[in-house]
Order: structure tokens, then sequence, then C-alpha cells
């Protein structure tokens, strides 16, 4: 079965690199799809293959996997084949690129991507039949400060040298303004000019032999050509100095500047790519590391990693919760805000399902651990973010055929512009200037990155939000949206009916006693709401045979050798009956009939009203909804009265009342037919055919995993509010690419003929180039600040 994963890459620097990666990747045998993200320096990977050859694939291409080492004790090893079959369990683990085992010393050493999950590990050694140590940390080495990092081995070390040895070069133009003349000896020049260009500059001539090999070319290249031309102009100009009419005039003060102003724009584009990653590292902050468990008759604490489906665990006031469980004792507010976006701590008691990663706030919880690793709501959460993050928009398609001939064709450029000036003027050295300044001002790295910062920061803000968005595919179809469609229970009301009224044709306590037993084993809500009552009322209990569903209308059993069902009115009239719908005395209430089939025909019984309340934040979300242009309708399987009820006091559009599961995916179709752009909001089983045919499906996380697994956006809470969030968020990270890509453009258009042209000095170009990369990250960043509500 084809998988998808993610691989961090170590050397890429523009969107020539990020193409030339994808195409390495895709020509892997059993590689079905490849996308690279630069803003993350992440690369997507679906398929079958190998990580050895997908690793194989980048160094071919010139870079790197970022990979971590490893080293665990294992247990249970008794000779050289128990050693191969540990290695060869760890090698079929997702993301592990190698596996070595000592039977000497019980140790397993592991080069893996950093995201290798230790559960998995573990599980992959259990199955082979033998144990992995996952070694904790002591409490002495978890509180113990960093080493802090050496002068030379920081972030801003090159751009501090760099700085330092070229202020002396540029210091002389600030003079010249004054009439002062600073320029230092060209032996000076030299000697400050070189260790820039060599040792600070030589990431840049590594990446760009690379590219060489690679047959490409990428921002690298362009900054190494041309830095290089101006310090080999320089030695050329002062070798071939005659002594006479002062000093030479030098080059060196430009390549210098050029590489300084390059690298502090990298380091600035860093950092700032940093911040549009906030919300997904403060998910991976949340991941628990230790739990306090219950086990050989007293608690423990033990590594999260070591836990077990089914372990009793406790948490006491102002711990994380370490894993998804269901509460069996005490009693408390837990702090969901990072995972679900709800601000109000939220009150849990026994039977209450804990997400792991969430806070405890004021009591004490026990639970029952029931999802663990990756299978917990915190890491789907994360897996979620990361595939929207990594995922590329389809206009990102057009901008990759761009950057695939655009380093040629600023060579190319660049080499006319030498040409021109040297044929046509007679003036090379100003020839060669000018086409430095061209390969320095046309770095495509604003090209690279416009898109995907823009996506990250954007599905970064929407999952703060409580909204989890399945692909860059489906933010650019939010922004199409014309039409939404609302599923009505548990959707836009909350979903806990309660039994209002029973209204019986003979005995009103055989109605109930004959509803109750019909209920008892059926999972619908108003099922639920009619077993609620009949326990408070303390109606008996009725024994039923022959039970079953009948999909989309209610249910049947016998009951003491009784032949009665339980269901809708459209249900009741295909089997004959006419229902008097005087008897319903709560408006819009949603109601049920019961009717018995006996040898003389079928007999109604009596009826059954409920009434379930419209969420309180539904009418602000049908009213944005609307206000934004977009029309709103609902769907449900309700009678047509209490359909029409919850329509007008939300003002909707429109609605379609007893519509069958299938129907729903119909009469999306039929919106669809009109001409509409439908989004489909749903959160059960019910649902999820309308969520596919839905030009976008929308799901409430506090529905179903059918319907969740169905949709392009998923709210991690019940709040109807967030589809108008949803849309509008979309729509403003759309604009944001937008707008990166116009100045990325615009920079290299209006950048590239200046340069050519003579009116752009190098250092300068140097200057804009580096600017452009801060710009689009910067503008990105805007959306985290935005409010959507």
């Amino acid at each position: 079965m084809a998988a998808t994963i993610q691989l961090a890459i170590k050397g890429m620097t523009c969107a020539s690199c990020a193409n030339r990666i994808e195409n390495a990747l895709r020509a892997v045998a059993g590689v079905t799809s490849a996308s690279v993200n630069l803003a993350t320096d992440m690369a997507t990977v679906a398929g079958d293959a190998r990580f050895a050859e997908l690793s194989a694939a980048v160094t071919s291409a010139g870079y790197e996997l970022e990979t971590v080492n490893r080293q665990y004790a294992v247990k249970g090893m008794t000779c050289a084949s128990c050693a191969g079959r540990v290695e060869k369990s760890l090698l079929k683990v997702s993301g592990v690129l190698s596996a070595s085992v000592n039977l000497a010393t019980e140790q397993v050493s592991l080069t893996l991507l950093p995201t290798t999950e230790d559960s998995a590990l573990k599980q992959a050694v259990a199955d082979a039949g033998y144990e992995l140590v996952l070694s904790q940390a002591s409490p002495e080495a978890q509180n113990s400060p960093a080493q802090p990092l050496r002068f030379y081995q920081r972030d801003s070390w090159p751009v501090i040298g760099a700085a330092l040895l070229t202020l002396p070069l540029v210091l002389p133009m600030v003079g010249m303004l004054f009439g002062a003349d600073w320029m230092l000896p060209p032996l000076w020049q030299w000697l400050l000019a070189t260790p820039v260009q060599f040792y600070f500059g030589a990431r840049f001539y590594k990446a760009g032999w690379h590219a060489l090999k690679a047959g490409t070319g990428n921002m690298d290249l362009l900054v190494s050509i041309g830095t290089s031309a101006a310090y080999g102009l320089s030695l050329y100009l002062w070798y071939s100095f005659d002594g006479h009419h002062g000093a030479p005039h030098l080059y060196f003060e430009s390549g210098a500047a050029v590489l300084t102003l390059v690298l502090l724009g990298k380091l600035l584009e860093k950092r700032a790519k940093r911040r549009t990653t906030d919300a997904l590292q403060a998910l991976e902050n949340l991941k628990p590391t230790s739990a306090r468990v219950w086990r050989n008759n007293s608690w423990h604490s033990i590594a999260a990693a070591e836990l077990v489906k089914g372990d009793r665990i406790q948490v006491l006031p102002g711990e994380r919760i370490p894993a998804d469980g269901i509460v069996t004792e005490g009693s408390s507010h837990v702090d969901e805000a990072l995972i679900s976006g709800e601000s109000v701590p939220l009150h849990k008691t026994s039977g209450d399902k804990v997400t792991g990663g969430s806070v405890n706030l004021d009591g004490r919880l026990e639970f029952e651990a029931s999802a663990l690793g990756a299978e917990s709501t915190l890491s789907k959460i994360i897996r979620l973010v990361e595939q929207a993050q990594g995922a590329k928009a389809p206009v990102q398609a057009l901008v990759d055929k761009i950057s695939s001939i655009f380093v040629p064709v600023v060579l190319l450029v660049a080499l006319a512009t030498v040409l021109i000036w040297g044929l046509a003027f007679a003036d090379w050295q100003q020839g060669i200037l000018n086409a430095v300044a061209v390969l320095v001002i046309a770095c495509p790295c604003a090209l690279g990155l416009a898109t995907p910062a823009a996506i990250m920061a954007g599905t970064g803000t929407a999952a703060r939000q409580g909204i989890l968005v399945k692909d860059a595919v489906a933010l650019e179809q939010a922004t199409k949206i014309d039409y939404v469609v609302f599923d009505k229970t548990g959707t836009l009301t909350e979903g806990k009916p309660v039994l209002t009224q029973l209204n019986a044709l003979n005995n009103e306590t055989e109605l109930a006693a004959l509803a109750y037993a019909l209920s008892q084993y059926s999972e619908h809500p108003l099922a639920k709401a009619i077993v609620s009552y009949a326990i408070n009322h303390n109606v008996d209990l009725l024994a039923v045979s022959d039970f079953a569903v009948v999909a989309g209308k209610g249910v049947k059993a016998n009951v003491k050798g009784r032949a009665v069902m339980l269901g809708s009115g459209s249900w009741m009239r295909e089997m004959g009956l006419t229902l008097p719908q005087d008897l319903i005395a709560v408006p819009g209430a949603s109601v049920s009939w019961l009717a018995e089939k006996t040898d003389q025909g079928t007999t109604l019984l009596g009826l059954l009203c409920f009434a379930d309340k419209a969420k309180a934040q539904a009418k602000n979300a049908v009213h944005k909804l609307q206000a934004a242009g977009i029309q709103v309708a609902m769907l449900t399987g309700d009678s047509t009265a209490s359909a029409e009820y919850v329509a007008k006091e939300l003002g909707l559009d429109n609605f379609d009342a007893e519509v069958l599961p299938q129907g729903k995916a119909e009469a999306v179709a039929a919106y669809q037919q009109q001409g509409y752009k439908v989004a489909m909001v749903g959160d059960g089983i019910n649902d999820a055919p309308a969520l596919a045919q839905a030009d976008l499906g929308i799901a409430m996380a506090t529905g179903t995993d059918v319907a969740v697994s169905a949709s392009a956006f998923t709210l991690m809470r019940g709040d109807p509010e967030l589809v108008a969030t949803a849309l509008l968020l979309a729509s403003a990270t759309y604009r944001n690419i937008q707008q990166n890509l116009f100045w990325a453009f615009a920079f290299n258009t209006i950048g590239i003929p200046l340069a050519a042209m003579g009116f752009l000095n190098p250092v300068l170009a140097g200057a804009a180039m580096a600017c452009s990369s801060v710009l689009v990250v910067t503008n990105a960043l805007r959306l985290q600040r935005m409010s959507f509500k």
C-alpha cells in the first residue's frame, strides 16, 4: 500500500533547488508523487519506494536528508541471527535509513528521519520477538540548561564576520560623499575581501558546484558566479595597473558587500520562516514526555512512549494529559485551547473523553488510555497540519515551470549584457559589473517562497483557531465557494434532542414502554432522548427480538409478540398511514411515529416530539456567510415542519427536509448543477457521501471519523461560526499568495533590465534581492496577525 512520507532536506536555497529534488525523487521506482516545500525544507513523497533509494536520489541531486542518530538497548538477543532479525524489522519502519546491531553490547544504532516515532520502533522490534528499551533521560539531564553554542556555530556568525570585514571596504564610498579619500590600498582590500569571498561565501560555491554536477542551476550558482566575476575583475585590474595616475579602481567591495547582504537576507529569511511554523511547533511541544501509570499495584512514572492501550493513568492539577482516553475517576477542568481552539476550559468527569496534550487545570483525573502515539488525536492533528503545510497549491505548478528555466535564462541575459557593453560600447569593465548586478538581483528565492510561505502561515493560523486544512488544493477550492449547505442535527443544532411530548392514541404508558424497547439498541440521537426520558420516568423495559434498523427511516422489532415500528413520517406514509398533524403541540419539533403491524394492516399508536435547540453561534454563522455573499441552506432527515422552523429561526436561504442519507449527496449535486460551488458541512456517517460530493467538504471533529476522512476541512470544535472563519481565512491566504507572486515577479521584471542597462550597481542589486525574500516571508506572516472572527 502506498504511503506518504516527509523528508527534511538540507542545502536548498531557491526554487530551482526544490524543482531539482522533485525531479530526482519522482525518478525513483515506486514513487507516485513528490512535492518539495522550500519554506519548510521538506519533501512530501507518496509511494512505496525504499528510504535508501530516496536518500540516494536526494544525495545525487546534490543535497542531504536531515537525519538523526539514535542508540537503543535491545533485550532478548542471543546470537547473530537475532541481531539480523532486529535490523530487518527496524529497516521496515517508515523513516529508518540504516540500522546496525551490536550483539556484544546489545545496542542498536539507527540513522533515521527526525519525525520517526519511538513507539513505531518499539513495536517493530516487539513484532520480531525482542524488546527495544527506550532510555529515559534523567531529571538532572532534562533540567540542565542546553550548552551554549560557540560564536562561530551561531546562525549570525557568517553575517557578523562578513560585515566586519566588508565595512572598511564600503566606508570609502561614504567618504566620497564628503570629499574625503578613505580608499584602502589594493593589498588591504584584497586581504579583507578574500575571507568574505571564500570563507563566508564558501556555502555558495559548494551548493553551486552541486547544482552544476546535477546539470542545473540555482541561486547559489548565480551568486557565486556574480561575486567571483567582481573579485576576478578586481584582481585583473590590480595586476594590470601600470602604477601611474593614482590607484587602480577595484571592485572588491562590490563582491564582499553582495555576499554580506545575501547572507543577511538568508538569516532574516530563516528567522522569519521559523515563525511561519510556530503553530506546528506549538503542537509538537504539546507532545507529552512522561506519564504516571498504575502498574504492579503502585503508581510509576514512565516515558509516555512506553504507555500501552488500556493503561490506567493519573494526572494531577497543572500536568499535561499524556494520552487520549476515557475518564474513570475524578473531576476537573481541562484546557484544550491549543488542540481544539476552544478558549474556555472544559469540565471533565467520569465517562468523558480527554485528549493527549491538553492541560489538567484544577482537579485529579484518572483515565484509561485509548489511543497512543501515531493514533492519538494530537498526532493526527500534527500530521494533518504537516501535510497541509507541505502541500503545493495548484498555482505553484506555474511557478515551478518558470523556476526550471529561470537560471539558464538569467545566465544568458548576463552573457548578453557583457557582450553588448563590450562590443557595442567598448566598455567590457562596465559590462562585467552590469552582468554581476543581473546575476545577483535575479536570484529566484522570493519566487520559490511566495506560495509555500503563505500556505504555511495560513494553515498554521487556521490550526490555532481549531481548523485543520487537508491540503493546498482545498484552500484554493474554498476561495470559490458561493453556497454552503449545513446538516441540521449536531451541526446547526446541539444534537442533544429532548423528548418533550408523548401523545398516544390509546395508552400513553404503553406508548412509552414500546418506544423505550425499540430505542434501547439504537445510537440515533432521538433514540437516546427516549432512553433518557424512560429512565427518568421509571418506564418498564420490555424484551425485544428481531430488532432491525431501517436506514434513514427508523427501527422495528418484535416486542412481546407485537411487530412495532418507530420512525419518520415519510416511512409511516409509505405504509399507508395518515398522520394527524393536529396532535403535534411543539412548534418546530422533530417527530417520531410509533405504529404496529398486524394481519389487518398497520395501526398508528402515537407520536413522540423532540426539541433540539439551535447552537448559540448558528445564527451568527449564517449571517457572516451571507454577508460574504454566500448563500446558506440546510439538509435534514427531519420533518418539513421541524426544518422550516429552524430555517426561519436562523434566516437560511433554503432547506431540504426528510432527506435520506443517499439523498443528501443528490441534493448537493442538484445545487452544483445550478452552477454553484458548494461546501457541505456535516458531522455524521450519513453526511459522508454529501461531503465527498461537495466541492468542499467541511466536517466537525465532534462527529464521526468517517465524516472527517471525507472532508477537506476539519473543525476541531462544533462551532458553525468556524465555517465562515475557514472560508475567510482561505481567501486571505490566496490573496497573500497573489501579493507574494506579484512582488517576486516585480523585483525580477524591473530589476533585471535596470541592472543590464547599468542603472543598478551590484551592491544595490544584492540589497534588493535580499529584501525581496524577506518581504515575501514577512507579508506571509501578516496572516498570523489577522482576525477572521
